[in-house]
Order: C-alpha cells, then sequence, then structure tokens
C-alpha cells in the first residue's frame, strides 16, 4: 500500500542521526540510568508534595537541562511506537470494563472517533491559518497528535469524589478508543505530509482497514493468549507472557499495515475481562507489574520532554507571535470539546424521546475533562524529522499538553464539587458487594460440606471450623496455624480453601457477567480473594 511506503520512508528519513555503539536514547547507559533514576526521584517528591507530576518532572527537566555539558537525549521515532505506546495503552486497557463498554458501545464510540475527527480538523484548519508558512498536511498531524485524551487524572479525581459510573465508563472507553484512532489519522496524515499522494477516498479506505484489521489482530492474539495462559500454570510465566502481548501486538498489526495500537487495546481489553478466569498468582503479579512499568515510562518520557524544552523551543523560533498561536490553538482544543460532548450527550435522547437523558452535571464534568498527557508528547517526538514543521508540531504540542493540564487538571475537581454532581452508586456498589459476599461465603461452605463428606479420608474438625470461620468473617491469614500443624493437617487445610476460593470466585465473576456487580467492585472482591489465598501458599 502507498501509506506503508510512504510511512515506512518517513521513519526512515528520521533515522539520519543513528545512534553510536553502546548508545540509547542518543546517550551512554550511565546516561539514561540517571535519567531513569532523577525522573523518578522528581515523581516521588512530587506525590509527596501533592504536585501533579507530570508539571513536575517538566520543570524539573528544563532547569536541569539548563545545566552545561548535559547529554542530548533522543527518542527515536520507532522506539517511542514500539516500545512506549503499547504498553501505555495496553496497562489502561486492562483496567477497563468491557461489560461497562459494551453497555455504553454507542456513545462510547462516538466519543472514540469523532471529538478525535473534529479536533484533528478545526486545530489542524487554526494552525494553518495563523501560520500560513505551516503546510496544511503538518498541521493536520499537529491535530492528530493533540487530540486524543489522557483519562487518567479525571478518572483519579472522579473516583475519589464519587462521579457517576456512566461519565467514568466514558471516559475511560473515550480514551482508549482516541488513542487508537488518533494514532491511525496520525499515520494517515504524515504520510500525506511527507509525499505521498492519496485521494480522501483512499484515506478513507485505509482508515477503515486499519480499525478493522487491527482490532481483529488485537482479539485474536488476546484470546489466544488467554487460553495458552491458562494451561500453563506458572504465574511467572503467565505474568511474563502478559508483559509480552502488547509489543507483539503492535508488531504484527503494523506489519500489515494496521492499527497497532487498537489491537493492543482490543487485546487489552479482552485479557482484563478474562483475568478472573486466571491464577491468583498472575493477577497479584500483572497488578504491580503494569503500575510500575506505568509509572516508569511517563516519568522517563516527560523528564526527556522537560531536558529537550530549551531545543524544542530554539528550533521553533519562538516569539510572542507564537506564544500567541499557541495559546488561541489551547482554546480551540478545549472549545472543540465542550461544543461535542453536549450535542452528541443529548442528541440521541431527544431523537428518540428517551426520559432519561444524561445528568447535565456529569455531562459537564466529561467535557471538561479535556487534559491530554504522555501519548500526545510521545507521538509528537515520534514524529520524523524529514516532516516539515516538526519543530512546530513539538512545541504546540508541548503548548496544548501543559495548557490544558494546567486548565483542566487544576479545575476539575473544583468543578465537580461546585456542581454537586449526585451520586448513588458508592452506597449500591457497598450493597450490591455485601449480597454477592455473602452468596459467595454460602457456596464455599456449601462446596466444602460436599468435598469433607466425599473424602475417603477423614477430615481433621479444627481444619472445617478454621475454614468456616475465615470464610464468614474474613479472619486473618491462618499463616500462625498452618506453620504449627502437621503436614497432612496444613495440606488439608490448604487444598480446602484452594478449593473454597475458587468457587467463591466463581460466584463473583458470575455476578459481574450478569450486571449485579460492577468491574471495579469485582476487582476489589478478587484481590481479598487472591490476597487471602497467597498468604496461605506453600512458597
Amino acid at each position: 500500500m502507498a501509506l506503508g511506503t510512504a510511512f515506512d520512508g518517513a521513519i526512515e528519513g528520521g533515522r539520519a542521526g543513528a545512534v553510536a555503539d553502546r548508545e540509547f536514547l542518543g546517550v551512554t547507559p550511565l546516561a539514561v540510568v540517571a535519567l531513569v533514576a532523577g525522573s523518578l526521584a522528581v515523581r516521588a517528591v512530587a506525590v509527596k508534595l501533592r504536585l501533579p507530576p507530570p508539571l513536575a518532572l517538566l520543570a524539573v527537566g528544563l532547569a536541569v537541562s539548563l545545566a552545561p555539558g548535559l547529554p542530548d537525549f533522543q527518542l527515536e521515532p520507532e522506539f517511542v511506537l514500539a516500545f512506549v505506546l503499547p504498553p501505555l495503552v495496553y496497562s489502561a486497557a486492562l483496567d477497563s470494563s468491557y461489560v461497562n463498554i459494551r453497555s455504553m458501545l454507542r456513545p462510547v464510540a462516538l466519543f472514540a472517533v469523532g471529538p478525535v475527527l473534529a479536533t484533528m480538523a478545526a486545530v489542524g484548519v487554526a494552525a494553518h491559518l495563523l501560520l500560513p508558512q505551516f503546510p496544511l498536511a503538518s498541521a493536520l498531524v499537529l491535530g492528530a497528535v493533540v487530540a486524543p485524551t489522557d483519562a487518567v487524572a479525571a478518572i483519579a479525581i472522579g473516583r475519589r469524589l464519587n462521579v457517576p459510573r456512566r461519565a467514568m465508563v466514558l471516559l475511560a472507553g473515550e480514551s482508549l478508543g482516541n488513542d487508537a484512532a488518533a494514532l491511525t489519522l496520525w499515520k494517515l496524515a504524515l504520510a500525506v505530509a511527507t509525499g505521498a499522494a492519496m485521494t480522501w477516498w483512499q484515506g478513507i479506505l485505509a482508515f477503515l482497514y486499519a480499525a478493522v484489521v487491527g482490532g481483529l489482530i488485537g482479539a485474536a492474539i488476546g484470546f489466544a493468549v488467554h487460553h495458552v495462559r491458562l494451561r500453563i500454570g506458572d504465574g511467572v510465566l503467565e505474568s511474563a507472557i502478559g508483559v509480552a502481548t502488547p509489543f507483539a501486538c503492535y508488531a504484527l498489526a503494523d506489519q500489515v499495515e494496521a492499527s497497532g495500537i487498537l489491537a493492543v487495546a482490543v487485546a487489552g481489553v479482552l485479557m482484563g475481562h478474562k483475568a478472573p478466569y486466571g491464577r491468583h498468582t498472575t493477577r497479584l503479579q500483572e497488578n504491580a507489574v503494569w503500575r510500575s512499568v506505568d509509572v516508569l515510562l511517563e516519568s522517563v518520557v516527560f523528564g526527556v520532554i522537560g531536558l529537550q524544552l530549551p531545543a524544542i523551543v530554539g528550533a521553533a523560533g519562538p516569539s510572542w507571535r507564537l506564544v500567541g498561536v499557541s495559546a488561541a490553538l489551547v482554546a480551540v482544543t478545549v472549545a472543540v470539546r465542550v461544543v461535542w460532548v453536549y450535542p452528541v450527550a443529548y442528541l440521541p435522547a431527544l431523537l428518540t424521546r428517551r426520559r432519561d437523558p444524561p445528568d447535565p452535571k456529569a455531562t459537564t464534568v466529561v467535557a471538561w475533562a479535556g487534559m491530554r498527557g504522555v501519548v500526545s508528547l510521545a507521538v509528537a517526538f515520534a514524529t520524523p524529522p524529514s516532516m516539515p514543521g516538526r519543530d512546530l508540531v513539538l512545541f504546540v504540542t508541548f503548548a496544548i499538553t501543559v495548557g490544558t493540564l494546567l486548565l483542566h487538571g487544576s479545575t476539575l475537581a473544583l468543578v465537580i464539587r461546585l456542581l454537586k454532581v449526585p451520586t448513588h452508586e458508592e452506597r449500591a456498589d457497598a450493597d450490591d458487594e455485601a449480597r454477592v459476599r455473602h452468596e459467595a461465603v454460602a457456596a464455599a461452605g456449601e462446596e466444602l460440606d460436599r468435598r469433607v463428606s466425599d473424602s475417603d479420608e477423614p477430615t481433621p474438625d479444627q481444619v472445617v471450623e478454621l475454614l468456616r470461620s475465615l470464610a464468614e468473617h474474613h479472619q486473618g491469614t491462618a499463616q500462625e496455624w498452618i506453620e504449627e500443624q502437621d503436614g497432612g493437617r496444613a495440606e488439608a487445610f490448604q487444598r480446602l480453601l484452594a478449593t473454597m476460593l475458587d468457587v467463591e470466585r466463581r460466584v463473583v465473576v458470575a455476578a459481574r457477567d450478569a450486571g449485579e456487580i460492577d468491574d471495579e467492585v469485582l476487582r476489589r472482591m478478587l484481590r481479598e480473594l487472591d490476597l487471602r489465598q497467597a498468604s496461605v501458599d506453600t512458597p
């Protein structure tokens, strides 16, 4: 396809400054170690002082970049696309809810694609009009770069302040979908900006091909990996396969010129939905692994961008006019989201005469949760140097990211409090959790009775009583009791406890699948069950 050839050529053009031997990111390994350690240290201090880590990393990076003799860190396009974006998208997809996304598929789809197209067009055209020397094709690349939202901070604030779940699901689903849509459109616009001859129809067909094939590849890999992991029986190896999954999804989809990011997102959603059917050790390990990966990658990316800010500003030829243009494009980015959200939220309700239109307060929260983040910055750096106007793309992307982080990030919680967004889901979740927990414990008790009565060997009464007590009252871990018993009693206890916990998990997962509890409640209950089992596992 012409798209693939043009894009490959663009990437090859970006390799002009290839790294030297024993170098990584354009610098020595020791400098990379210093970058990682420094980025994590800044993040730790920012969290301690309750400052936004991205802004703290950018500020410290800018300050450090002024020191003489500092190495010139470079993020190569291929490295960003293949090794930075896939794990970030995959981790977010694992924490999403397939059940909730499916129940809200139409609004999620509208928010996943519509705002991306609108933002790309509005920002691209506005940038070209404000800066006539900026080619329209390159301006559309900029529009695609700043189109995807970063819902991580918004979701964290919303959960803390009990924003209605429908709004939270919309933000999470939108963020996953628009990452894939924006990356696909970015490749199309980039191909045109670097010289590929392409009609509108060819562009539309290429977009549809990339989306459909990418989604199918992600679903196939996610399904295959899930079933392979079920048959391994080794939590560490299963976790390792899980870590490799996003990279495999991206590489395979990219090889056939499909959307690698969409493949990663689909695989992540599927794997997250199927995670309760796997081993408890795998779930516990993966939760820690992906949280660590998120922190590491986001810290390093923001740190590198902070270090390169002087070079970005210098290359863009900063002036008061460019600062004013950047401020205007921040306003366009914010306005496009607000203008899009309200019609999309209320027109379907008006056209179908639904009696339960979206709550206007929750809709306002969604409209104001338009922060840009690490994905936009990483994609901006992935734009090859051969594209005309790349320096402007970097400068304006930085301005829009920082501007939206400051504007939305500092005011979203205040907006939620001022609006007094109504929610009764926290109490409903607690009631549902209590009911499902009672059903799970009852089912586990019945399974215990059946196993004890069917067993050829008598089970000590102490073991049965302790298992009932643990199931009904969740007392401690019983590890000390196990250590005091002989091998036979300890083995019987562990075997029966694992059986009871498996029964409880099945009841909890069935309640999720039936829509009786939310995925967030499911994950909380599963983690408790997994920790109880892990506490008595034999080392």
